[in-house]
């Protein structure tokens, strides 16, 4: 087959889940099938929605959109003529859509329009939600980033897109009326893009049952199906048997405000043993120097290193080898977290949240443990329980992944396999 792939990040330059999960599939995928990437890059001196292309393997081509100024966007009509010119070229067989968000909504509209089969995974709530995650962006409250349990036009106007409006007490109630008019038109638009998609996989049944009890996709063009994983470097044979001098938690992700490090920052401050706690991941400027601001005050008997990005094949010997347990902290409703996936692979217990997917791959005292969502004080006695029992902390991990009888995660070859069992169905 000839599959497009669209995703809004490729690595290198993108590494957060749903990023590395494209790459994945589409290094499998390339190894029987020629595989097209739509993806984007964000060039502020090159011209908005230029393409260029990157070959990374002999059936694997990266098609790199330039697009700095769209964030806030969600259709761009020059995206989708250029998109249009490139489909006519290439002429795949399906499209396998990853994310839309700094891309176009408008790809859905072209790829219908020529008689394109689309497959679509869900990666969160972005369809449902214009902020992507039920997080609010709101400004000048307690608490900026409020979980929200629904979309409505002006809730989101008033708590997310507050950020936009003038200032002026006078000027609130034409602001929100404005703002509420931009997310309707959003959300009837993305709900007509929806209906031209032909079948919609979700990696965790709590994402997959959200979108259809609260959006409306018919559960036929829903079907749940867990990511795959290169399992080649995650090999619990990999880890070293040396010991640490000290316990050590690790926490792998990005340093923005929905990952709830500062929870977790604010968690092991009130630990009353000695511990280590390894921050990995691209620092994030200002958001990065304050998690590190943080983390200097905390009492001496702890300590907390950031140690950077690493390369995903190094996972085992450059992370995991180096803590005694991963912990998740989210503070929205994560899906199927990939670092849980990876972590259970190689045998590392882990400690995250008891609400979305991640309590749908973590049960509690079985192969990891639970602390109530965005509860620093819950995650501290969690935490405190892994420093002081060790050994039954580690023989939590060795459970593995849940939904298999020997505790192994879904291998990234037999994932590519029903992938296009499912590519066939949709075409014929």
């Amino acid at each position: 087959m000839h599959i497009l792939k669209i995703i809004h990040g490729y690595p290198p330059h993108y590494n957060a889940g749903s990023e590395v999960y494209s790459q994945s599939v589409c290094n499998e995928l390339s190894k029987e099938h020629r595989v097209s990437v739509f993806t984007r890059e964000e060039n502020l001196y090159a011209p908005d929605f230029s393409v260029r292309k990157e070959s990374r393997q002999p059936n694997l081509d990266l098609y790199i959109v330039n697009n700095p100024q769209g964030k806030d966007g969600y259709r761009h009509e020059q995206m989708d003529s250029v998109f249009e010119d490139l489909l006519q070229e290439l002429n795949p067989d399906i499209a396998y859509i990853g994310h839309l968000n700094h891309l176009s909504t408008g790809l859905v509209e072209v790829l219908h329009r020529h008689h394109v089969r689309i497959v679509y995974m869900l990666h969160d709530f972005w369809l449902m939600c214009p902020r992507g995650q039920f997080l609010t962006r709101s400004i000048g409250r307690d608490c900026n980033f409020m979980l929200c349990d629904r979309q409505e036009d002006v809730r989101c106007a008033e708590r997310c897109y507050e950020v936009y409006f003038s200032g002026y007490a006078e000027d609130r109630e034409q602001d929100i009326a404005r703002w509420s008019t931009w997310v309707g038109q959003r959300m009837q638009h993305i709900r007509d893009v929806v209906s031209k998609v032909d079948l919609f996989i979700a990696p965790a049944k709590f994402l997959m049952n959200r979108y259809v009890q609260e959006f409306g996709i018919p559960q036929e063009k829903m079907r749940y199906l867990d990511y795959g994983f290169p399992t080649d470097y995650l090999d619990p044979k990999l880890l070293s048997s040396t010991p640490r001098e000290f316990f050590t938690f690790g926490y792998i992700g990005t340093h923005i405000p929905a990952k709830g490090v500062n929870l977790l920052l604010e968690a092991f401050a009130s630990l009353p043993k000695p511990a280590v706690l390894r921050i990995y991941g691209r620092a994030n400027g200002q958001s990065t120097k304050a998690l590190q601001e943080i983390a200097s005050s905390l009492p001496q008997h702890l300590r907390v290193v950031f140690c950077g990005e690493y390369n995903n094949e190094q996972l085992v010997p450059e992370v995991f080898n180096q803590v005694d347990g991963i912990v998740v902290p989210s503070i929205w409703a994560e899906n199927s977290p990939l670092v849980i996936h990876e972590a259970q692979a190689c045998h590392i217990p882990v400690i995250t949240a008891d609400y979305g997917g991640m309590a749908e791959y973590v049960a509690h005292r079985q192969n990891g443990l639970l602390f109530r969502h965005r509860d620093s004080a819950s995650l501290a006695e969690q935490m405190l329980w892994a420093v002081q029992h060790p050994a039954e902390f580690r023989a939590l991990g060795r459970r593995g992944y849940l939904y298999s009888a020997e505790g192994s995660v879904p291998d990234i070859v037999q994932h590519c396999t029903t992938l296009v069992n499912i590519f066939e169905d949709v075409c014929a």
